[in-house]
């Protein structure tokens, strides 16, 4: 959620003065991409999860001081709310046996937080919304403690000025407000992060925005939220609609909400922060004492912290991060598509066919970006997020007529983008082993038509049918979904509904 900072109020001056430093900042990333001061290509990829605390009655568990404390690893760390942790996996090259090496130590992490988790009766969930989250769950009171956090959402509430309101119509229509942004806690994502060179970030970014409506079809994982079922994908409209700054008046004028897919393909890394100056006013306006252009006149690397701070504060899908790593700045493209879960092993598949595909749109000769408006991006994405597995998209035809048109997702990601991903892997040196079996998971996904969303809302309307209530139905499928997640085995294989007891004598 942002970086270490301590709760205040900012008067009109420094409001003032953080405007100004950025401008700094600005100016001094501009400097460096001008001067080629970045890192060169190391083919770095990184991983961050977000996870549920839930007790064995699958409820919400409001723990994680508790549990941090017993896992005692800087590996993990608090998240919005209290029953939100996320795991943090140390940078890998991408190539060889990296994405096994990954599930490996992914598991070996999660298996020893679920212990300690269990020492306070509650356990991990990965999954994107917690099924059984109440409104009442998701309340100010219920924010992890700790000032950024309360700091963040008191200048937001500040900036609205008034309740937010949810309004969600998919399968099920929701409509509820909030005093705060706690209901973006309930959003818990996968963060795939790409560490890239200037002069590929722009083709690195597009394709990442390119390929996030597929990433998400295939991917889907939280269909439910306070009790309703709403889309596929529910985590985007949740969150731009819990932290949107924006009374209706604004929103009604075109004012970019702070949860943004964007509005058009660039060209630079640069563009995409100098978007963040112009389009968004400052949440928390702390300024730090370097000045960034009389570091690079001194020959130094400035840090660049206002500008890293603010670009925090704007929720990007596909987020530019700038980063210093042994006194060397680099960039990285970090996708922030995904829902947590079900299983490690559908993890790692989701990954691999990010980084794989990633790397095949870029280097394309022909890119989709420049064959595809921006526009038909962002709509494929929100049908992606409505209708999951069974959303249809415009896509850029191949051969020799070109043009674009409509096709199922499923359809497109096995005939088309399977093929690409799996290219792309190749060209990172993954070896075939990896591979194969983790886009052998997205293809069987594919194949079945199954995704997290999909065995979840399955799971719930089966319960319902055997009579049960719908918070009963609901807590019931996240207790089999939490059953299956320890099992591992990945989700397309996931027997649909509830187990039947055992007969008697």
């Amino acid at each position: 959620m942002g970086e270490k900072v301590v709760a205040g109020a900012f008067d009109l001056s420094e409001r003032r003065r953080y405007r100004e430093k950025l401008v700094r900042c600005l100016a001094g990333l501009e400097r460096l991409l001008a001067e080629k001061r970045f890192d060169r290509p190391k083919n770095l990829m990184g991983v961050e999860i977000e996870l549920n605390l839930a007790g064995p009655d699958g409820m919400p568990r409001m723990l994680n001081g508790q549990v941090l404390e017993r896992i005692a690893s800087r590996d993990f760390q608090t998240e919005l709310a209290m029953f939100n942790l996320e795991v943090n996996i140390a940078p890998h090259r991408l190539g060889g046996r990296v994405f096994d090496r990954l599930a490996e130590e992914l598991r070996t992490a999660l298996a020893y937080a679920d212990r300690k988790a269990g020492e306070v009766d509650a356990g991990i969930v990965m999954i994107g919304i917690l099924p059984t989250l109440d409104r009442d769950d998701l309340v100010s009171s219920n924010l992890s403690e700790a000032d950024r956090y309360t700091l963040l959402n008191d200048q937001i509430v500040a900036a609205r000025g008034e309740d937010f309101v949810l309004d969600i119509a998919g399968v099920e229509h929701l409509t509820c407000t909030s005093k705060s942004i706690a209901p973006e806690a309930a959003c818990t994502s996968v963060q795939l992060h790409l560490q890239v060179t200037p002069a590929r970030f722009a083709d690195v970014w597009n394709a990442a925005q390119a390929a996030c409506a597929a990433q998400i079809a295939v991917g889907a994982n939280s269909p439910f939220l306070f009790g309703r079922e709403l889309w596929r994908e529910s985590r985007p409209p949740l969150f731009q609609q819990s932290t949107d700054t924006r009374p209706p008046e604004l929103q009604a004028q075109g004012v970019r909400p702070r949860t943004w897919f964007g509005e058009r393909w660039i060209s630079s890394a640069y563009d995409l922060f100098e978007e963040n100056l112009r389009f968004f006013p400052a949440l928390l306006p702390m300024c730090d004492d370097e000045d960034p252009l009389e570091v690079l006149d001194a020959g130094g690397v400035p840090g660049l912290a206002e500008l890293v701070l603010h670009n925090g504060t704007v929720y990007r899908w596909n987020r530019p991060v700038y980063g210093i790593a042994d006194g060397v700045p680099h960039l990285r493209v970090e996708n922030r598509v995904l829902p947590a879960g079900p299983t490690i092993t559908d993890v790692i598949a989701n990954a691999a066919f990010y980084y794989g595909l990633v790397r095949a749109l870029a280097e394309e000769q022909r890119p989709v970006w420049t064959r595809m408006p921006f526009a038909t991006a962002e709509a494929n994405f929100d049908a992606a997020c409505r209708y999951g597995i069974d959303a249809r998209f415009v896509w850029p035809r191949r051969g020799r007529y070109g043009g674009i048109g409509e096709v199922d997702a499923v359809t497109l990601v096995r005939d088309e983008l399977l093929p690409l991903a799996a290219a792309g892997l190749d060209a990172w040196g993954v070896e075939a082993a990896d591979r194969d079996l983790y886009l052998g998971v997205i293809e069987e996904r594919c194949r079945r038509r199954v995704n997290g969303a999909a065995w979840q809302a399955a799971t719930f309307h089966q319960a319902l049918e055997q009579g049960m209530s719908r918070d009963a139905a609901l807590a019931a499928t996240t207790r089999r979904y939490a059953q299956l997640m320890h099992v591992g085995e990945p989700v397309h294989s996931w027997p649909v509904g509830l187990p039947q007891p055992a007969p008697l004598g």
